[in-house]
């Protein structure tokens, strides 16, 4: 039930207007002076200000000024009466949200009110989701412990503020995305669109116009002007997805927008500004592509002004519990469901995993497990069978041909033990050791046997 203050030196206006508010369901307030009308907003929650021009000490005006100080977004509604219109009018400039003159219709009066009060719900519910929005993506809470999610977090950190272009590489569903939002929500931009495009996702020829916009008659089909993504996300930032998708044609335009600042619909010849700050990502290897000639150089150092790679799950094992946490936290939260938790050992097997589908295919284990389950607790045998036989899966003991021998399979095992530890511990020679549970000298005579040293 929203709360109106009325302020007016009057005694009947108060009362009378107080009558017809609480017919419709509202409660009300009441002032007889600017002074008292100040010291409720500082004590009560008020969806509403409705108040006389003239009063004695404080005027109408005067208190609006006072209250947009205290709440810009409080709506405050002028009665006058005919003689005092100017002051009124001078009022909305004030950004008062409208005036009424007396004596009014109550109908009058309810629909204002109404209007104004629908207005500044709107406003507090977009602040309530900003404010949502803003902590779900906030650096903070990208999930990791581990040095590579540490240096991520201090990159996101050092970079967000800035307009800087950032590409983000990784494996399909390490959370590129997340980070991306995150460098958003991060920066002065967060407040203005993000906007979101998966390159991967159109036809070159609708790509060009998703991104470009178009003129209305530019080709069969184009009925109305189109803006652009480019256009949509002004003063924003705007996300290229699976940048490595772009087609050659579209890369040349990509470099010219980004050099220039400047678009032009397809069909069009006006150049239009646009400020944007871009933020591209990628499951492809751009310096490889740059080779193969399927990405120009030019544009690939455009991008990579800042660049964020973010590592396979499987190489931040010591994540994992952090995430199934956070994961199961979200599902019980979301889907009313008993599960409290997962044991220990349930856990131990999900950091067993290899993970090839990355945080993606771990968050969509758990939502599984928790939909499924039937007990209090995540345990071993809610978990897919492919989990719980890690280790022949990831042998792949199936298939290995009936004729090698065990020493030759041991062999490969060993290899690929080896050059999985090399490659956690950015080859440094005593962490993998310490990986293989082996001394540095033993991991010496291993890296020698198999040519790797």
């Amino acid at each position: 039930m929203e709360n109106i203050l009325i302020v007016d030196d009057e005694k009947n206006y108060p009362m009378i207007i107080g009558e017809i508010l609480q017919e419709e369901g509202y409660t009300s307030m009441t002032a007889s002076s600017g002074m008292e009308a100040l010291d409720i907003l500082k004590n009560e929650i008020i969806e509403l200000v409705l108040t006389d021009v003239t009063m004695p000490g404080m005027s109408g005006i005067q208190l609006l000024e006072k209250i947009k100080e205290i709440n810009p977004d409080i709506p405050v509604i002028i009665m006058t009466a005919y003689g005092s219109v100017e002051k009124a009018v001078n009022a909305m400039h004030k950004g008062a949200y409208t005036f009424i003159l007396k004596p009014f219709e109550n109908r009058a009066l309810v629909a204002h009110i109404a209007k104004a009060i629908s207005v500044y719900k709107i406003v507090q519910e977009n602040y309530m989701l900003r404010d949502a929005i803003s902590s779900k993506y906030s650096f903070d809470n990208i999930i990791g412990k581990s040095k590579p999610m540490r240096e991520i977090y201090e990159i996101i950190q050092k970079v967000a503020p800035t307009n800087a272009n950032v590409l983000i590489e990784g494996e399909s569903g390490t959370g590129k995305e997340l980070v991306a939002r995150s460098l958003h929500y991060n920066s002065p931009r967060k407040n203005k669109p993000l906007i979101a495009v998966n390159c991967s996702a159109f036809a070159e020829t609708l790509l060009e116009s998703e991104l470009f916009g178009h003129e209305k008659g530019s080709f069969t089909g184009a009925t109305a002007l189109k803006k652009g993504r480019f256009e949509i996300s002004d003063r924003g930032t705007l996300f290229l997805d699976e940048i490595g998708e772009l087609p050659i044609s579209l890369q040349t335009k990509l470099l010219r927008i980004i050099q220039e600042k400047t678009i032009e619909r397809v069909g069009g010849t006006l150049p239009i500004p646009v400020d944007f700050r871009l933020v591209a990502a990628t499951n492809k290897n751009l310096e490889d592509e740059v080779k193969k000639g399927n990405f120009r150089e030019d544009l690939y150092y455009r991008l990579n002004v800042v660049k964020i790679v973010i590592p396979p799950l499987c190489e931040r094992s010591e994540d994992i519990p952090l995430l199934v946490q956070h994961f199961i936290n979200k599902y019980i939260h979301d889907s009313n469901i008993k599960t409290s938790g997962i044991t220990p050992d349930a856990v131990k097997i999900l950091c067993d995993y290899p993970w090839k589908g990355n945080v993606r295919e771990l968050e969509n284990t758990l939502e599984r497990c928790i939909i499924l389950g039937s007990g209090d607790m995540i345990t071993p045998s809610d978990l897919p069978l492919q989990v719980r036989q890690n280790t022949s899966s990831f042998l792949d003991l199936d298939g290995i041909p009936q004729d090698v021998g065990l020493a030759e399979t041991l062999a490969v095992v060993e290899k690929r033990m080896i050059q999985r530890a090399m490659k956690l511990s950015g080859n440094v020679q005593t962490k993998a050791a310490q990986l293989l549970g082996i001394g540095k000298s033993g991991l010496n005579q291993k890296l020698k046997k198999f040519n790797m040293g």
